[in-house]
């Protein structure tokens, strides 16, 4: 068991008595917290903020899904450097899995096939948060004019552009937001201690 005591004053100033949060096991709280936002805080007992979590952090990171038509989360992409094989980790993504389980599906998808070649051949086909496929792609813009895209992340970016951009900086801020969650989760609320005045003195009253 770990506790955490906020001071007299730290909510209402008119209030004498400490506030004293039971954290139960911090590890487990931090834990639970990663899999699914809020969670670790309900497990602490602390419902009305774990359900606040849970709605802001996972309702950022669907709005940045649905802005980016389900494509902007995934693991590997190419990468500038000089890395042989497939497997490129993607830096985005490592902000994107703190928010847990729901980021979970582009791990597996990568490790089950690192270059997305194993998904339907067709264009309009492709896994939930697959890697894009490593080949040239034809598209076709709104004025009928024809490209060549080199990869299929270039292909969801000009389809959607911008927002396949605004999308993923949503989803990488919400994986962000989580790593306070579970801060607070493992080791309570930050606690900053009002001032105390000092009585005045006697030249200071005159």
């Amino acid at each position: 068991m770990a506790k955490v005591i906020l001071p007299a004053g730290y909510n209402e100033p008119a209030t004498e008595a400490a506030v004293e949060i039971d954290l139960k096991s911090p590890g487990t709280a931090a834990l639970l917290a990663w899999l699914v936002p809020g969670l670790g805080h309900i497990y602490q007992g602390r419902t009305g903020k774990g359900i606040l979590f849970f709605v802001c952090v996972l309702g950022t990171f669907a709005y940045g899904m649905i802005l980016g038509q389900g494509k902007v989360v995934y693991a590997a992409s190419p990468s500038p450097l000089p890395i042989p094989g497939p497997f490129y980790q993607r830096w985005q993504y490592v902000c994107q899995v703190g928010v847990g389980l729901a980021a979970m599906p582009a791990y597996l998808q990568t490790v089950r096939d690192p270059t997305g070649e194993s998904q339907a051949s067709s264009d309009e086909q492709g896994g939930f948060m697959a890697p894009p496929r490593q080949r040239p792609f034809r598209y076709t813009d709104d004025s009928n004019n024809e490209t060549i895209q080199p990869t299929e992340q270039a292909l969801w970016a000009a389809r959607n552009h911008p927002n396949f951009e605004v999308g993923t900086v949503y989803t990488v801020i919400a994986g962000l937001l989580n790593l306070l969650v579970i801060c607070d989760a493992y080791a309570g609320p930050l606690v900053i201690a009002p001032a105390k005045e000092e009585p005045e003195s006697d030249d200071e009253k005159s």
